[in-house]
């Protein structure tokens, strides 16, 4: 189907919802995963520090924040007994959506699993959709993944990217049954 996955993560709850669907797929399919997180350096900028302060402290701590978060959905996927890579990338040159294009078609990805606020109206229109523009110019699939209403935001990424809880489902029905629509 489809051997290779590519997962652009980050700490927010619907990459964690992303990353769980692509775990399941690879377990389905056989597949890899190769996680990537784009540092975005400059959205973090805001003229007030000097450079040297941004460039001795605010890009290391970054770049541990970063490797920490991939660390973390690493050991999520070799829990689940899936093989998995990890990439970080730095913002610099492109967009966070190019970079992630970019990086698939490096890597021969088949398919790539976004997670998404799902966001409609103004509310993407003002703040935009990385997924959106991935979708747009990816050269290989897209699968994007909406968080359940009911997530809410996570304070640190030990809590983005702990283990799920399984899903609740009502004694006499089963999951096919009861996500069909009549």
């Amino acid at each position: 189907m489809y051997p290779k996955i590519l997962v652009p993560i980050d700490s927010s709850p619907p990459s964690q919802t992303g990353l769980d669907e692509a775990i399941r797929l690879a377990q389905a399919s056989g597949a890899r995963l190769l996680l990537v997180h784009v540092m975005d350096e400059l959205s973090f900028a805001n003229g007030f520090e000097t450079g040297q302060a941004y460039c001795a402290e605010l890009l290391p701590m970054m770049k541990r924040r970063a490797e920490a978060l991939l660390e973390k959905g690493r050991a999520r996927a070799d829990a689940a007994g899936v093989p998995v890579e990890t990439a970080l990338r730095e913002g610099y040159c492109g967009t966070v959506p190019e970079l992630i294009v970019e990086m698939a078609a490096s890597w021969g990805a088949g398919l790539i699993v976004v997670g998404t606020h799902g966001r409609r109206g103004i509310g993407r229109f003002v703040l935009g959709s990385d997924a959106e523009q991935i979708l747009r110019t990816a050269p290989v699939p897209v699968l994007l993944v909406k968080e359940p209403p009911s997530a809410k935001p996570c304070a640190s990424a030990e809590q983005a990217f702990a283990p799920p809880e399984p899903p609740c489902v009502r004694a006499g029905t089963t999951v096919s049954s009861a996500s069909r629509r009549d």
